[in-house]
């Protein structure tokens, strides 16, 4: 690993042992974490204080779309802190509304409206507060494999592991089996019957809970921490039809998959789908200040205008957040870096991806799109036995353990989620640090080979 800046390991030393005295870290038993003290960024790198320098595969929480320290975006929070640092919500501010102009001139259809939240989860929140509201209606469907947040609302919609400690608010809340053809619950061979069986259970669930209960269903356009399964060519198509047919609001997550990371600015784009609400973050600024929204249709929006909405947060729209929102989506028009994620996910990630999958046999099945890729490793491609036991933890989750341990032997931060290694770099990593970070990939996948039968 090349070091980026001279080491300065007392430093570190005194950042870790701060962190360990005072920080609760997120998802994790404290005592039983090393967090890596890091010393900067720029780019799609970044390094720690002994000089080891890594290349981000995993875009901070696959959010630094732009990646780090973008001269143009750090300039912009500069200057607005030097002319408005902040200011309450109700007023009208410049930053906050070219923001929402920027945002809504690229949302789909008729999603015009922008209510701001401070990240990802309180947007899923106010858009089932949204929905509910405008149908009068209490029951929201999500999906088993999903994540929404982990504020009271959002982790009680989210399907993964780590909902069941808080599982004590899910009154209204419905769950069914979205498409993946890979681990089919509907004994599909085909990405055609995979549609129609995943559609036919929705509809068939809906009509078991009663259509007249339920606000709205919930889906991520592409569901990325669960595993990137990109929909069936028709899914979202006949999920918007139905919502039409029972009034139900059909609300697309794009938290993860928005802002360029899809090779589009929403993956909503990409399958010709227009929601009633849209939930955003991460990308929309790079994650450089907090920032989140629900991007609202008109009609919804107009349930509104004489009625108040119950919502609102301190920090709705905060003018640094805002600031780093236009720079950010100016960036990514100036450079083009909506086109280059398509490009070089076409024509780099997914050739070497599926390459990687031909010659080693932990690789289960390669699924993505831009620069939002999952490898699903496997014991076994005949049984699709996953690498790790679902949730696995301790000494059961040692094969994803060895092979996360080699990449960054080798200077590669990977995103790993139990069985899946996800491919998720900045927007605007260029050719050669795509094919660095494949042919490190490469040799960590020779030690998740090892557990292979």
């Amino acid at each position: 690993m090349t070091p980026h800046v001279d080491p300065d390991p007392r430093t570190g030393a005194a950042v870790k042992a701060a962190d360990r005295a005072h920080v609760f870290h997120s998802w994790s038993a404290q005592g039983l974490i090393d967090p890596l003290a890091v010393a900067g960024a720029e780019g799609s790198y970044f390094w720690d204080y002994d000089g080891n320098r890594y290349l981000d595969f995993t875009s901070g929480l696959v959010f630094t779309n732009i990646g780090y320290q973008h001269p143009k975006v750090v300039a912009a929070i500069q200057e607005q802190a030097g002319k408005l640092a902040t200011f309450a919500p109700a007023f009208a501010v410049e930053a906050r509304s070219e923001a929402a102009r920027l945002i809504a001139e690229r949302t789909p259809g008729d999603l015009d409206k922008i209510f701001f939240t401070n990240g990802g989860a309180e947007a899923v929140e106010n858009a089932v507060r949204l929905a509910r509201l405008h149908t009068g209606r209490h029951k929201v469907m999500s999906a088993y494999r999903s994540y929404h947040g982990a504020t009271a609302q959002a982790i009680n919609l989210t399907g993964d592991p780590r909902r069941w400690a808080s599982d004590t608010g899910s009154a209204g809340v419905v769950r069914f089996w979205a498409p993946f053809l890979y681990r089919s619950a509907f004994y599909s061979t085909t990405e055609a019957e995979e549609c129609a069986r995943a559609l036919t259970h929705l509809e068939d669930t809906i009509a078991f809970e009663g259509p007249g209960t339920i606000a709205a269903i919930i889906l991520e356009t592409v569901p990325g921490t669960a595993g990137i399964m990109t929909p069936p060519p028709g899914y979202l198509a006949g999920v918007r039809e139905i919502c039409d047919r029972y009034g139900i609001v059909l609300v697309l997550d794009e938290v993860m998959s928005g802002f360029g990371r899809t090779g589009a600015w929403f993956a909503a784009d990409l399958y010709g789908v227009t929601p009633d609400l849209m939930t955003f973050a991460k990308g929309v600024n790079s994650g450089y200040v907090p920032l989140g929204g629900v991007a609202i249709s008109a009609e919804i929006a107009a349930t509104f205008d004489k009625r108040p909405f119950p919502g609102g947060l301190t920090y709705s729209g905060h003018p640094l957040a805002c600031a780093a929102a236009v720079a950010t989506i100016n960036v990514m028009e100036d450079e083009g870096i909506v086109d280059h994620a398509a490009h070089i996910g076409s024509t780099v990630l997914e050739p070497g991806l599926r390459d990687l999958a031909a010659r080693h046999p932990s690789v289960g099945e390669v699924r993505g799109t831009g620069v939002f890729w999952a490898l699903e490793l496997v014991k076994s491609r005949e049984t699709r036995e996953p690498l790790v036991p679902y949730n696995a933890a301790g000494p059961d989750a040692a094969p994803m353990a060895a092979f996360g341990a080699a990449c960054k032997k080798n200077g590669v931060w990977p995103f790993i989620n139990m069985n899946r290694t996800h491919v998720v770099p900045p927007c605007n990593i260029t050719e050669a640090e795509a094919k660095e970070g494949l042919a490190v990939l490469d040799e960590a996948l020779s030690v998740a080979d090892e557990y292979t039968v």
